[in-house]
């Protein structure tokens, strides 16, 4: 081989290579691409706490949590002054206000299967309990 092929050939090898550094995701996606649910439901005895965040929204926005076990919604808020500074469960008829800064506990009751919605005092924030 010539030296001008040894040369193309290392930088096509080169170029291959930064390539699938750069765009390795998109060209060959992992097998699997979910994201693992957040562990923000934990049981302890016969209760079970699902803790959220507010300030700007809910987090994590999206949990799951197990059917059948009483249930508190913990939510902490630091310097939460906006819309989000109140949440509401319609199905609940809760409408609470939180602390701008603290934690507010609101009791679930025991859950049967089902998705309970929720969202900050205007409805532009939503969050949602999957209970299976």
């Amino acid at each position: 081989m010539s030296s001008k092929t040894i040369s193309l050939s290392i930088i096509i090898i080169g170029m291959a290579v930064s390539a699938f550094i750069l765009f390795g995701d998109a060209v060959m996606p992992k097998e699997n691409n979910l994201v693992p649910p957040p562990n923000n439901a934990v049981i302890q005895g016969n209760t079970q706490t699902i803790s959220l965040t507010a300030k700007g929204g809910f987090t994590p926005e999206k949990t799951i949590a197990k059917a059948g076990v009483h249930t508190i919604l913990k939510i902490t808020t630091q310097g939460t002054f906006d819309c989000s500074s109140v949440v509401s469960i319609p199905e609940l008829q809760i409408r609470k206000n939180l602390p701008a800064t603290g934690v507010a506990e609101i009791d679930l009751g025991t859950r049967a299967p089902g998705i309970l919605s929720g969202s900050c005092g205007m409805g532009m924030y939503p969050f949602e309990i999957d209970f299976i």
